[in-house]
């Protein structure tokens, strides 16, 4: 197989099938909610540039949300396709979103890594992050949240 051109972009809301497709593929979803197409939506709807893709030959081939609210920048859902990684991809999206992020004035950038997830964990350490162990994320469902206000994408 050759080398193909990998870029990276924004994604598109009428791709809301094709990233969640990917996210069930590469993603480790075991503790989180189901993925629903509706918040994804509503997420690319008011920030179009937070979830970022990368394609290679007309299809999406990995995935990173760079979310920023103002104050703090949050890395989350690095995914790549099984038969995709170890060749950069991830790298690729990280570096993108970082741009993206500190073009916005983020001064300190957090990813979400699941602590058992052996693969993450090395890539973040490589680029230079590292665990904070002082830290957890403490988590709420919102009770009867069914894609109404206060519901959030995970």
């Amino acid at each position: 197989m050759g080398v193909e051109e990998i870029r990276v972009r924004a994604a598109r809301t009428e791709e809301v099938d094709e990233l969640l497709d990917l996210w069930a593929r590469a993603g480790e979803n075991a503790s989180r909610p189901p993925d629903r197409p509706d918040l994804v939506q509503r997420l690319l709807e008011h920030d179009p540039g937070a979830v970022l893709v990368a394609v290679a030959g007309g299809r999406l081939v990995g995935s990173v949300v760079a979310g920023w609210d103002g104050w703090r920048a949050n890395l989350y859902r690095l995914a790549v396709e099984p038969d995709r990684r170890g060749r950069g991809v991830a790298r690729l999206l990280v570096a993108a979103a970082e741009r993206r992020l500190t073009a916005l004035g983020a001064e300190r950038l957090c990813a979400m890594v699941l602590d058992d997830n052996d693969p993450a964990r090395g890539l973040w350490s490589a680029l230079g992050y590292a665990p904070q162990g002082e830290w957890r994320r403490w988590v709420r469902e919102v009770p009867g949240a069914d894609g109404g206000a206060g519901a959030t994408p995970a």
